[in-house]
């Protein structure tokens, strides 16, 4: 078992910044087909795939942060961040972290049967 804990969110203005971090109890890239990702459900929608990264050099976002959201993952700390810029209203939800094994290439990586380990979700409130 995999414990996932999520930090760094919280509420800022329309156009800021924030850093949300993820981190492991255990070793998350000791299998070459590693999978972490982030996700996100705002209120009254579903999860949805916010950026993931893979074993095999895949890194993947989903159209609406392309350009100001960045995943990047910390091999030795057994972590990753999301780092997000200029940040919209829209971009309001509680932002998960998740950890798994990539099972078919042909797969996207935001498929959610390949997320074995789940954080428990930080808040990320954007004011206008």
């Amino acid at each position: 078992q995999v414990r996932l804990v999520e930090s760094g969110g919280g509420s800022v203005q329309s156009g800021g910044s924030l850093r949300l971090s993820c981190t492991a109890s255990g070793s998350i890239y000791d299998s070459e087909n590693y999978l972490v990702g982030w996700f996100r459900q705002a209120p009254g929608k579903g999860r949805e795939g916010v950026a993931a990264i893979a074993g095999d050099g895949r890194i993947i976002y989903a159209d609406y942060v392309k350009g100001r959201f960045t995943i990047s993952q910390d091999n030795a700390k057994n972590m990753f961040h999301l780092d997000m810029t200029y940040l919209k209203p829209e971009d309001t939800a509680v932002y998960y972290c998740a950890t798994g094994e990539v099972q078919r290439r042909i797969w996207s990586l935001f498929y959610g049967a390949q997320y074995n380990f789940w954080g428990q979700g930080t808040q990320v409130t954007v004011s206008s």
